[in-house]
């Protein structure tokens, strides 16, 4: 015998013992009993459940019972749900006028006496019970009727000799008709057509593709055309195409979707054909331009390696066999330097391809002031541009904040631009070269700082833009070519760029119209500026607002001493206590002396690793900090890496470079503070 459901009854009360006392009471009624301790998270139970009955608390913080009734009310769903308020306070006529006009069928003043809290709600489970048994006997009534009516059209229309599959489904999915062409491509009984949508028989790396575009086709109404494999339940494959229409009564009403299945094996293994003689002539064409641009990146390689070492050679040899004068000398000197110098550089940019490729590439990070990075690139720079008489115009921001970064690297990218610019234009030229901060341009608060250089060189054709930061790409790769290098530098750029979470494009009006690099890179967030501008404007009334994690311990597990330091001032400047250890053992110790709230380790460290870590603290009895929430941090994020650590004991995997504001948000909500923290 099938049970009957059980009906939903909602407590609404903001303190637990008032919650505990009405289950208590009515708890031996066997239904659902849902808690809800303020007025939003009653509305939130009203958005997913119907109830029988509403038991209200009238005095609650916030949001009071009156006004949850009152929104109760506007809501078409629960509009005629009956509503008991529940009072400790005397119930003047006002509060009852006000109660009723609300809509509450009772008003009952705590304590509450158990018998009549129990009978009047009997009343109201026994009242619901019926209506959904009357509105559940109307829905099936008018199905039948449906049924019948259509039966004679469907009938009619459909004809069971067709050479493609037909079938008719209602408005709510389900199958009403299939014809044996159907059954056949689907590999279905005629019971078992009707039962399973013909969804279910398309292959499975198909399905979510055509779960997707039928969902899609349903909700706006338009024919519906597609191809995909259908399976068998003996293993069969074959391609078919589904089409179909909606179906409209002569009012134009919707009564449901016909349609059909075309079996087109033959047609699409007539296709792969085609496409796989295409595809071999395309990988035919793209290995000959592969083994053409290596041939060139290899010639490039050989001469720009073998043109410092000619002038090297050469004054060396001059250096042995002559005595040369104190000018002379110091002349070869500058030579061979200058061309070892050179050299290097090639050498410098092929490994830090190789690292690239390999994914070995990584950033020693911290906290990185941009403008002292520009500059820094800026003087190393001019001796290069000096000789041809460049002009290097500088529109550098002084107020732009930080960033977080390899500074290395950050140099590396700034330097490669502007030697890029110097070697493409032309003598009594000129580059520019700005930093400022922009916003980001998904209409956030979030700020980026952007780089800018600007030269008056040959410029970039716009068939070749599109390749600019490719690696072995030039422009002109012949023997014949006015500049030297190996297409490298601009690859290089763009990777460190990506690896700093930022952006890099490259616009040119087209040959000899120069060229403008832009890079953007997200900001630091500046809690203390913040801080101060809203103190300065009375925004900030509470300690909570400017210090969302205070009092709250944090251990940091990092064997890279700027990112150790980072973080720890990061959660300082948020109100937390940090404590920063550089290594497994040392955080081990931590544990066994102080229980912190959250852990966040970084996870590639020296000697033990961040995995060590989480697994000998998830061995360990909750009472020692064996519970204690974690978070990874790691430069690796491919998704088996995410899984890795997640599968290890970690609670969350974020990525590097860290977003400040994202990993406190991590945080809060982890430990599910009562803080709201922007993540830019």
């Amino acid at each position: 015998m099938q049970m009957e459901p059980k009906v939903n009854i909602l407590l609404v009360d903001d303190k637990l013992e008032n919650l505990l006392a009405l289950e208590a009471i009515l708890e031996k009624l066997g239904e659902n009993l849902v808690r809800a301790t303020s007025g939003e998270e009653a509305l939130r139970c009203l958005l997913h459940q119907d109830f029988a009955v509403i038991l209200l608390d009238v005095q609650m913080p916030g949001m009071d019972g009156f006004e949850t009734a009152t929104l109760i009310r506007n809501r078409g769903r629960s509009r005629h749900t009956p509503i008991i308020f529940l009072t400790a306070f005397s119930t003047s006529d006002q509060m009852l006028f006000k109660g009723y006009a609300l809509g509450a069928v009772d008003y009952l003043l705590k304590p509450l006496d158990p018998n009549i809290l129990t009978s009047k709600v009997i009343v109201f489970v026994e009242l619901f019970k019926k209506t959904e048994a009357v509105k559940q006997q109307a829905a099936q009534l008018v199905a039948v009727n449906a049924e019948l009516r259509q039966s004679e059209e469907r009938l009619r229309s459909l004809s069971t000799c067709s050479p493609v599959g037909i079938f008719e489904i209602d408005t709510e999915g389900g199958c009403r008709y299939t014809n044996p062409r159907y059954q056949m491509i689907c590999g279905l009984k005629a019971a078992e057509s009707l039962e399973k949508r013909w969804l279910e028989s398309v292959h499975p790396e198909d399905r979510e593709r055509a779960v997707a575009s039928w969902s899609a086709y349903i909700h706006e109404g338009r024919d519906y055309s597609e191809e995909f494999r259908f399976q068998t339940a003996h293993g069969i494959v074959r391609w078919v195409q589904v089409r179909s229409s909606p179906m409209l009564s002569g009012q134009g009403e919707l009564l449901g979707y016909v349609g059909t299945l075309e079996d087109i094996t033959e047609r699409k293994q007539a296709e792969e054909v085609r496409a796989q003689v295409i595809r071999e002539q395309t990988a035919r064409q793209e290995a000959e331009a592969a083994n053409r641009m290596k041939d060139e990146f290899l010639a490039v390689l050989s001469h720009e390696l073998r043109t410092p070492l000619t002038s090297m050679l050469g004054w060396s040899k001059i250096l042995r066999s002559k005595k040369l004068d104190e000018k002379a000398t110091s002349r070869a000197l500058e030579a061979i330097e200058r061309n070892a110098i050179s050299q290097m550089q090639l050498i410098e940019d092929i490994l830090d391809v190789s690292r690239i490729i390999r994914g070995q590439l990584r950033l020693n990070v911290s906290a990185v002031n941009l403008l002292t990075v520009t500059e820094a690139a800026l003087e190393a720079v001019r001796p290069l541009a000096e000789p041809k008489d460049i002009k290097l115009n500088t529109v550098l921001d002084t107020s732009v904040g930080s960033v977080y970064g390899d500074p290395a690297r950050l140099q590396q990218i700034v330097w490669n631009l502007l030697t890029n610019a110097i070697k493409f234009t032309p003598k009594g030229g000129r580059v520019d070269v700005s930093l400022s901060v922009v916003c980001g341009e998904e209409q956030t608060t979030h700020k980026y700082a952007q780089i800018q250089v600007i030269d008056t060189g040959v410029g970039i054709s716009s068939e070749f833009l599109p390749k600019v930061f490719e690696r072995f790409r030039q422009a002109d790769s012949t023997t014949t070519r006015s500049h030297n290098g190996l297409g490298l530098g601009l690859a290089i750029v763009r990777h460190l760029v990506e690896l700093h979470k930022g952006t890099i494009f490259a616009e040119s009006p087209g040959t000899g119209e120069g060229a403008t690099f832009t890079v953007r890179l997200p900001l630091l967030q500046d809690n203390r500026s913040i801080r101060a501008s809203r103190e300065a404007t009375g925004e900030m009334s509470s300690p909570v607002a400017s210090t969302p994690l205070a009092g709250l311990r944090v251990l940091v597990v990092d064997d890279e001493a700027d990112t150790r330091n980072f973080l720890s001032f990061m959660f300082e400047e948020y109100g937390a206590v940090a404590t920063a250890v550089g290594s497994v053992d040392e955080a081990l110790a931590v544990l066994e002396q102080a229980k912190p709230d959250i852990l966040i380790s970084d996870i590639g460290m020296s000697e033990k690793n961040g995995y060590t870590l989480i697994r000998k603290l998830r061995s360990l009895e909750p009472e020692k900090g064996g519970c204690i929430p974690a978070i990874a941090l790691t430069a690796y994020t491919r998704e088996e890496d995410r899984l890795e650590a997640l599968s290890a004991g970690f609670q969350q995997h974020l990525s590097k470079p860290i977003d400040p504001t994202k990993l406190i948000a991590m945080v809060a909500n982890i430990l599910k503070l009562p803080v709201e923290v922007s993540v830019g």
